[in-house]
């Protein structure tokens, strides 16, 4: 009888969130997985509740935003890269593991239309899919989108310094459609021609002094953990160094950045490039689908 439960309940994973009229820097990813062979042996072996009450208590659950997306996850919870995981505690395999999928929106103008369109769109089923709203500091907001940059490129490799200044661009820009404008370029330029913004001609693109130096910044603070100091597209530069030439090309003068050591005009230099209230609203769209499919599919097992 069990088995034939199981049968019909076996999970299927449901398709993904449609993102793409998002502007790729004001969206995050997170996948975490729950084991619910943990948690149901937990309910029925150890608290002695009955297979259907303990479905009832594991289905109803939502876990915070912390528990699915913090740095270190703990029991039930774990993080894994493998295509076919196995709970780091029990061993369980994929048919009593569940992923949650996690996306953060920041609450940008420019994602205003889209996030109406997508929460317009969610699944109707009641518990599919989870909206938390929070506020979150914009200087941690950039340091996160610092720290995936770090993780995506490879700095043994020197175009990751062209992905760095798209990656910037398409965060300050996100209307303009910049693979397409990096597709054929092959150099990045500071131009004295330029008040302000780019200008691109034929393989080359040319960017205002203050936009450029805004690119130095992103690069070394993307790199700077690398080796000693960073690499930027002027070469590998110390702190001080930056601050030397960001200085001495007023850069530092007109963002108003001030400073008793390196230490704190750097602080004050990333919240220069992100100016704007000290906070903003944040989404977090937790999606249950999957761990409602599979939590049905191992109660079965357990009736």
């Amino acid at each position: 009888m069990a088995s034939a439960k199981a049968q019909q309940a076996k999970a299927k994973v449901p398709a993904g969130l449609d993102l793409s009229a998002f502007p790729p820097t004001t969206v995050r990813r997170f996948r975490r997985y729950v084991c619910l062979a943990c948690i149901f042996d937990l309910f029925t072996k150890r608290l002695k509740m009955a297979p259907r009450t303990a479905y009832t208590a594991v289905r109803g659950h939502t876990p915070s935003v912390a528990e699915l997306t913090g740095p270190e996850p703990s029991r039930p919870y774990f993080d894994s890269a493998d295509k076919f995981p196995h709970c780091p505690h029990c061993d369980a395999s994929k048919g009593k593991l569940a992923g949650f999928e996690v996306i953060r929106l920041e609450g940008s103008r420019a994602t205003t239309a889209a996030r109406k369109q997508l929460f317009d769109s969610l699944p109707k089923a009641e518990g599919a899919i989870e909206i938390v709203e929070e506020q979150a500091s914009r200087r941690d907001l950039l340091f996160q989108w610092l720290d995936d940059l770090g993780r995506r490129f490879d700095f043994d490799q020197p175009d990751w310094l062209m992905e760095a200044a798209r990656a910037y661009l398409e965060k300050r820009e996100p209307k303009t459609a910049w693979s397409g404008e990096f597709a054929t370029l092959s150099h990045v330029r500071r131009s004295h021609r330029l008040e302000e913004g780019w200008q691109r001609e034929g393989p080359r693109l040319y960017l205002s002094p203050t936009l450029f130096d805004e690119i130095l910044l992103i690069q070394y603070l993307v790199s700077r953990s690398h080796r000693a100091g960073g690499y930027t597209f002027e070469g590998r530069l110390t702190l001080p160094e930056l601050l030397r030439r960001l200085y001495n090309r007023g850069f530092l003068a007109q963002h108003g950045v001030t400073g008793e050591d390196p230490a704190e005009f750097l602080q004050n230099l990333v919240d220069a490039l992100d100016p704007g209230s000290a906070s903003m609203k944040v989404y977090y769209l937790i999606d249950r689908r999957e761990f409602l499919e599979k939590t049905r599919a191992v109660y079965a097992r357990y009736a």
